[in-house]
């Protein structure tokens, strides 16, 4: 056999989830990745461990290909066998390896080898992620040969790059001869080969990464702890939509502009606006939230700008407005779509003047907070409508964040469903509180009109109505055991009383897993009148 009749179909088998290299597993890795290694370990263990590293990567590496072109062919010589490495190089793509000369003296052990590699992947990686440098570079290609060459001789041989192609030359090259032709020119980079100080950096490695380990997961338990905080809604988030509104959420909270978050009613803006605070440079101080719709006007202007005693009947004493009170914090002004127009001209002023008047008074005074406002109203209507001013909509809404519907994205009703049942156990104090698989499906079908709200509430209902510390499909309200039914009188009407009730005792039989009993619960009838009705 020689060198030159090596084949990567012959050699290589590829199969799903394996690529064999004659009973040798490979792995397939990018150039790419390996370039940001030689940046880490660089950056990690500083450069003559580098070194290091990926020498003895090489150097076993090239050991074991060796190893495999022993046991599978049979060679014509030596120097076959010895040029079958850089053979392997070619094909496994890591350089295009040409051996200019070689040659052995099997009885005094004189060995020497010239190889240049064209395009070597190695060079290509240090020019990708650290620029050109001043000193050869192929560290595991010399490695590799060096290993190779080692283990066909039977004796230690090294191979030294001469030049590189990360160094500015057209070609890699190296040369490789046994420890005794090289004498002390080999003292420069026989410690590459050597592995005492690899594994004592292994060791450092192996501490400081079970250092960080440890450090990493008493984080998680302080950010799991504020999460739960903030919002234990946000905690385990599946829909791509809601991932995409706290990225947003995140990236926008430590900017002091303002926020308008949309969306239906339930659907946690204000969870939202706090979870925004929370991350914000202002979280150390106070989130004042006012429903905007809930107030009368002159009730609202007195509670988010105070007022001077004597200004209306009732103002006995001076006082401090939630604009104020919120000094260096946020406010949130939630159902901002509901305010007045003249209300509307108030809080335009306060958005670019930053300032307030209390009620009953002409002396302003200076605020610094950051205004979240929310709302459940198509505000671009309003503006056409004439009901919301243009200018304050733009004031309001420099980001605006649109939640989505609970029903446009089921994947978290699970998730929030489990967190409730967490939340009522402990508040209900019912330790052993879970939820019975049979509601599963009943939860994802139901569209939520109401929203997370809706599920919360929902959920608090089941578990006050629970046996045994179990929540059954019959402890949900009426609306969310049924809706899975609607089905059933869509459409026209072209089906009998008897027909359509004996679908729908199929549907919640279907339901319960045909668990007659829970069915006859859920259909407010006794077990044998169930039996009788599907009989007949």
């Amino acid at each position: 056999m020689k060198a030159s009749d090596l084949e990567l179909k012959e050699l290589i088998e590829f199969g799903d989830g394996r690529i064999d290299l004659q009973g040798r597993r490979l792995v397939l890795h990018s150039i790419n990745a390996f370039a940001q290694l030689r940046r880490d370990l660089l950056e990690m263990v500083g450069l003559e461990r580098m070194r290091r590293i990926l020498t003895r990567f090489g150097y076993f590496w090239g050991q074991a290909d060796a190893a495999a072109m022993k046991r599978v062919f049979e060679w014509d010589n030596v120097i076959e066998w010895l040029k079958a490495g850089p053979r392997l190089h070619t094909i496994q793509g890591v350089a295009r390896s040409v051996v200019k000369s070689v040659s052995l003296d099997e009885s005094s052990g004189r060995f020497r080898m010239e190889v240049i590699w064209h395009d070597s992947g190695e060079a290509e990686e240090q020019l990708l992620e650290l620029g050109k440098t001043d000193y050869p570079i192929c560290r595991m290609l010399a490695g590799y040969a060096s290993g190779y060459c080692s283990f066909c001789v039977g004796r230690d041989v090294y191979f030294i790059e001469e030049k590189c192609r990360a160094k500015g030359d057209r070609v890699c090259s190296a040369i490789g001869m046994d420890r005794d032709s090289w004498g002390e020119e080999l003292k420069t980079v026989l410690p590459y080969f050597q592995s005492e100080d690899i594994q004592s950096t292994i060791r450092n490695l192996t501490r400081e990464l079970r250092r960080k380990t440890r450090e990493m997961a008493q984080q998680r338990k302080r950010l799991d702890l504020l999460e739960r905080q903030v919002n234990p809604s946000f905690v385990e988030v599946h829909s791509a939509s809601f991932r995409r509104v706290l990225d947003l959420a995140s990236r926008i909270a430590p900017f002091d502009t303002s926020v308008l978050i949309t969306g239906e009613s339930g659907v946690g803006k204000e969870v939202l606006a706090r979870y925004i605070h929370f991350l914000s440079k202002r979280s150390k101080q106070v989130f004042v939230a006012v429903n905007c719709g809930a107030l009368p006007e002159t009730l609202l202007e007195s509670e988010l700008f105070g007022h001077k005693a004597g200004s209306f009947t009732g103002a006995t004493r001076d006082r401090v407005g939630l604009f104020e009170q919120a000094q260096k914090g946020t406010v949130f002004l939630d159902e901002i779509g509901d305010v007045s127009p003249a209300m509307q001209l108030k809080l335009l002023r306060v958005l670019q003047e930053k300032e307030i008047m209390r009620v009953g008074e002409s002396i302003p005074r200076k605020i610094d907070i950051r205004v979240i406002s929310a709302t459940n109203r198509d505000l671009s209507e309003a503006i056409r409508e004439g009901r919301f001013r243009e200018d304050l909509y733009y004031r309001l809404g420099v980001i605006e964040i649109e939640v989505p519907p609970l029903r446009e994205r089921k994947e978290d009703i699970l998730p929030l469903v489990r967190h409730f049942v967490q939340r009522f156990s402990r508040k209900f104090q019912f330790p052993e509180l879970r939820l019975d698989a049979t509601c599963l499906d009943i939860l994802q079908a139901y569209s939520w009109p109401g929203n997370v709200r809706e599920l919360e509430n929902a959920i608090e209902r089941a578990a006050v109505l629970s046996r045994d510390g179990v929540i059954l499909p019959e402890c949900l309200p009426p609306a969310i055991q049924h809706s899975g039914f609607s089905g059933i009188t869509s459409g026209r009407a072209t089906s009998t009383l008897a027909e359509m009730e004996n679908s729908y005792i199929r549907a919640v039989l279907k339901q319960t897993g045909g668990n007659r009993t829970k069915a006859a619960k859920i259909l407010g009838i006794s077990p044998a009148t169930l039996w009788r009705k599907l009989k007949g």
